[in-house]
């Protein structure tokens, strides 16, 4: 591909929801855009079912890569699709060798992919610990594998910024059972894991320019949660829905401010910090 003089972003997870719009708002705002997901073609679409619906039926979902591609060139951006699964470790670390090989640096990281696994938000005696580890597999141990294969390039290109999409349900107890408004301890056990990771990068490499962030997005219903259904029972216990392009927004802000350092060491709470820009 030929050269480019505009900042480079990652985003995972960018066929549909968040990452679509954070992909989208960056695009918007000036920056190339390679971005992951395992869904290539429209139409291809599948996620699990959420617990407690009664049926063990995937569900079809819109958005792809494809589709994504196209939105992304029509703002002006260059768009790179990579097909990555969280749950395979060589396809993260490849997913990061392509964007680096094509267009041999990355400004920016965006750690928004999920893993999301039938029966991942199960209750507790009947949660398979097979699907609890390989929950924390996808959601901790390889976007620390992604972090690592980027963080070294962007040493060398003299400084990087990373946002990882943390959960809320990493911190706060779960006002309910899961299906009753509440959530799984496989899935919030593994976002507490992943939420370590920019703290980390902070105490090692924030004096050599590479900084991270911990964003919540907050409760935002896309398109895969709709889909699954139960989302009216988390509103009800008194989850208020974020706009689902706020995200987006936020990670420009923190990506391109120079007040954004204020935020280093906290969890920043996407709805406040976008009523306020």
């Amino acid at each position: 591909m030929t050269a480019s003089s505009r900042p480079v972003a990652l985003v995972t997870g960018a066929s549909r929801g968040i990452g679509r719009h954070i992909a989208l708002a960056l695009a918007g705002a000036g920056y190339d855009v390679a971005f992951t997901a395992r869904t290539v073609a429209e139409g291809q679409g599948r996620i699990p079912p959420r617990q407690g619906s009664g049926t063990g039926s995937e569900i079809s979902v819109p958005g792809s890569l494809e589709k994504s591609r196209a939105e992304i060139e029509e703002l002006g951006a260059r768009a790179l699709p990579v097909r990555m699964d969280l749950l395979d470790l060589e396809s993260v670390r490849e997913a990061a060798r392509t964007v680096l090989a094509e267009w041999g640096r990355v400004d920016l990281l965006v750690n928004n992919a999920v893993a999301h696994l039938a029966g991942n938000h199960d209750r507790l005696l009947d949660l398979d610990l097979d699907v609890a580890a390989r929950t924390m597999t996808g959601n901790h141990l390889h976007q620390l594998a992604l972090i690592q294969a980027v963080v070294p390039a962007m040493l060398e290109q003299g400084g990087g910024t990373i946002v990882n999409l943390c959960s809320g349900s990493a911190t706060t107890d779960p006002p309910a059972p899961p299906g009753e408004g509440g959530w799984g301890v496989a899935y919030s056990a593994s976002k507490a894991a992943f939420g370590r990771l920019a703290g980390a990068v902070n105490a090692e490499y924030l004096d050599r320019g590479v900084r991270a962030f911990n964003l919540d997005p907050g409760f935002v219903v896309t398109e895969a949660g709709a889909a699954r259904g139960g989302t009216s029972a988390i509103a009800d216990k008194g989850f208020t829905p974020t706009p689902e392009d706020a995200p987006g927004r936020a990670v420009v802000w923190l990506a391109s401010s120079p007040e954004a350092d204020r935020f280093l060491g906290r969890v920043v709470w996407t709805p406040k910090l976008v009523s306020e820009l």
